[in-house]
């Protein structure tokens, strides 16, 4: 059971006003639009990855495209989880290695 002090304090806790004026998403819109973008960048890499075998085929391609497409698949199931800022920041860094290590290290 909870002592009077807890309950007020819950009570206090519930009624602090939100800014109708501030905008922002709910969790729910933040999780559906990182899954979307996170699918609509999976789908972009396997584009990119047939392209890129019918121009050169090489095992460090199928590596370095097949990371990108499973970080794609991690981040939309941290998204489903709840945890949108971390998949968000995992979908940047690792969007931007991929890219990284197609221009340096691929020939």
């Amino acid at each position: 059971m909870s002592t009077p002090d807890q309950s007020e304090a819950v009570d206090a806790v519930d009624a602090v006003p939100t800014d109708p004026e501030r905008p922002g998403l709910t969790p729910r819109q933040a999780r559906r639009i990182r899954i979307v973008v996170a699918s609509v960048m999976m789908v972009a890499i396997a584009v990119v990855l047939v392209e890129r075998l019918a121009s050169r085929s090489s095992l460090l391609v199928v590596a370095d495209y097949g990371m990108a497409l499973i970080l794609c698949g991690l981040v939309i199931e941290l998204s489903r989880s709840g945890r949108t800022r971390l998949a968000s920041w995992l979908l940047g860094v690792g969007l931007v290695a991929a890219v990284a290590a197609d221009w340096l290290v691929l020939p």
